[in-house]
């Protein structure tokens, strides 16, 4: 073998050491890309004037209108983190759900999913849902462990539904829609959420211990459960109902027959809602969340808006409500534009980084040589979704998700690309597995975010133990998108149609 053809792995091979020495993976990545473009125009097997293309794809980086919307959505998520939403959510839910064992768990499932619709940060409903629940489920006799675990579980449902900044980002690195990213994960995003119900709910029948129903005394609005359950599901039904008859309309008509149909029914039950202070309190505290849902995801599923300009509308959304609230400070305000140049700041280096490593890597045909090594495996195309998809669970032991998008994702397509994959579905398939980069230890940022905030009698290893259900709750929904390639697939274009 020829100095050549050893090129592509010894550069990757660097970049593993570089990776796994400790050192930031931004510089990691441009000081192998360029050592080895040096060495390889020194060898007279890399073309000089390719690095010349360097400024172009930098400029582009910074010209990417799709990967404003992480800023956006960072920021949402960092000022709806303050805003009180997750407070009241929490606390009418569970006072909702409170006569059932399990009550609270599941009220932190549904507010998970509902905080993972608005602001797609993981950090942000982590931290929210650590301070404000899990005092109160220590307080009522939960298990330590299984409480830990459903805060994590729940909290990382921001990487799967929409709009997660991961699938931006994995759209972006894959060539695809971001739109049709979103629409292929609500699919795995309703399997998740409701295998997380189904764990709590056989958590509290078989293990009633662990997760006890809320005594008498916690509920001031006792005896009002069963009818403000109701009165909710019959907002869902007629909105679903209006959505379907409104098929048939002209898009701007079909939403406006929703707001009417949804405007009469409220005057129906307007009885209802004088007498019912529960009803009050949930209504209040669910529909500034839905309409920044429909602001923010709405619209771009319908095609009204791209996710930029819905994490744009997101922000604004996310700076009334908090004032509405009276928690929108300067201290606020400041804290959420750090904690968001920091985290754009990371993303845009990592990427001018791999950048430059890809633009070697392909200079000395890395590229054909990562696609014969993936098209060689066993198996043909399985072997290739195995292989990758036992890969990035392992990476994401130890590498950051973003780490993994935009290092490993760009090799890993050139595979699928070649066995004819579709690209949607491969990024699909990536994005459930990055969630599970968020509860592995030892770098599982999802536990480190729970401990800081956790009280100190809720152990570390309890945290730790916690996870586990969560991480084959979600290796189950990756094998179920797995085996549900095709109706996924058509159920995007029905959506899209």
């Amino acid at each position: 073998m020829n100095l050549e053809n050893l090129m592509p792995p010894l550069m990757f091979l660097a970049l593993v050491v570089f990776l796994l020495s400790g050192y930031p993976v931004a510089f990691s990545l441009g000081a192998v890309g360029i050592v080895f473009g040096f060495l390889g125009i020194a060898l007279d097997i890399f073309p000089a004037p390719l690095l010349k293309a360097m400024p172009d794809r930098i400029f582009g980086i910074m010209s990417n209108q799709l990967l404003l919307a992480i800023p956006f959505f960072t920021f949402m998520g960092i000022i709806l983190e303050k805003s009180g939403l997750a407070e009241d959510l929490l606390d009418t839910m569970g006072k909702l759900f409170g006569p059932f064992r399990g009550g609270l768990a599941l009220s932190v499932v549904f507010v998970g999913a509902i905080l993972a619709a608005t602001t797609g940060v993981v950090a942000a409903s982590v931290m929210a849902m650590g301070l404000i629940s899990l005092p109160v489920m220590l307080k009522y006799g939960y298990n330590p462990r299984f409480a830990s675990g459903v805060i994590l579980g729940s909290a990382t449902l921001a990487q799967i539904i929409p709009p997660s900044v991961v699938l931006i980002v994995l759209a972006d690195q894959l060539g695809v829609s971001v739109g049709d990213m979103y629409k292929a994960a609500l699919i795995p995003a309703a399997f998740t959420v409701g295998l997380y119900f189904l764990y709590v709910i056989y958590v509290a029948l078989f293990r009633p211990q662990w997760a006890p129903a809320l005594p008498l005394e916690a509920r001031p609005d006792a005896g009002k459960e069963a009818q403000t359950a109701f009165a909710l599901l019959s907002y869902l039904l007629v909105g679903t109902g209006a959505y379907a008859v409104g098929r048939f309309l002209p898009s701007w008509a079909e939403w406006l027959e929703v707001l009417v149909a949804l405007a009469l029914w409220t005057l129906v039950l307007l009885p209802w809602i004088r007498r019912n202070r529960l009803l009050q309190r949930a209504l209040l505290s669910m529909v500034p969340p839905l309409v920044l849902i429909f602001l923010v995801l709405g619209t771009v599923l319908i095609g009204l808006a791209t996710p930029t300009e819905a994490g744009a509308m997101g922000v604004v959304g996310a700076l009334i409500l908090a004032a509405l609230n009276r928690r929108l400070s300067f201290q606020v305000l400041y804290g959420a534009m750090e904690g968001t140049a920091k985290l754009t700041a990371f993303v845009i280096f990592i990427l001018i980084g791999s950048t430059l490593f890809s633009l070697v890597f392909r200079g000395v045909d890395g590229d054909l040589w990562v696609e014969g090594f993936l098209t060689g495996l066993p198996g043909g195309e399985v072997g290739f979704i195995l292989f990758v998809m036992v890969l990035v669970f392992l990476l994401g032991f130890f590498i950051d998700f973003f780490e993994i998008a935009f290092i490993a994702l760009p090799l890993l397509a050139i595979g699928a690309e070649a066995l004819n994959i579709d690209k949607l579905w491969f990024g699909l398939l990536v994005g459930v597995n990055l969630q599970t980069s968020f509860l592995t230890p030892p770098f599982g940022f999802a536990l480190f975010y729970l401990r800081n905030v956790a009280p100190r009698e809720v152990k570390t290893g309890d945290i730790y133990l916690g996870g586990i259900p969560f991480i084959g709750l979600q290796l189950l929904v990756l094998v179920l998108v797995y085996f549900l390639r095709d109706p996924i697939l058509r159920f995007v274009n029905g959506l899209g149609g």
